[in-house]
């Protein structure tokens, strides 16, 4: 189903998406890897409550809920795919609760209930950076999805 809308979503997506980075979990792992991304938007429904449809126009308030798909081409080892957020999105969670959030524009990291901005603690509209550890078990595998929401602002 996800191949499907990727050509669909590839223009909204370069709008949106600064692209995500992929970066050798240690610094002798070498791991060539694959990104691509797409782009749902979640709509309400009489039936069913809620389902997600290709994003195709976006307005405000709109949850969006981004998936990433990772293949691994060649090398072995962990690695760690980086997501820099649009600013026309706020973060707000993300389908695997391993993730690391930066609000500095990607200096620093950590879980977002212990991020500090100056006296206050960081909250989701703070967010610039996602960040995910693939580790070498599940780097074997060949291939994954790491998916994440967000409100359009």
């Amino acid at each position: 189903m996800l191949k499907t809308y990727r050509s669909a979503t590839r223009v909204l997506s370069a709008l949106m998406v600064a692209g995500a980075l992929v970066a050798p979990a240690l610094a002798q792992a070498r791991a060539t890897v694959a990104l691509d991304s797409a782009i749902f938007v979640e709509r309400a429904t009489a039936r069913s409550g809620r389902m997600l449809e290709p994003a195709s126009r976006l307005s405000r308030g709109d949850r969006v809920v981004y998936v990433v798909t990772w293949t691994r081409q060649a090398g072995d080892g962990g690695f760690v795919v980086t997501n820099p957020l649009p600013r026309t999105v706020y973060y707000q969670a993300s389908a695997d609760e391993n993730e690391e959030v930066s609000i500095d524009g990607g200096r620093t990291w950590g879980k977002l209930d212990a991020m500090r901005l100056g006296s206050r603690l960081a909250t989701p509209e703070d967010v610039t950076h996602i960040r995910w550890r693939v580790p070498a078990l599940v780097a074997a595998r060949g291939s994954g999805q790491i998916a994440y929401s967000a409100i359009v602002r």
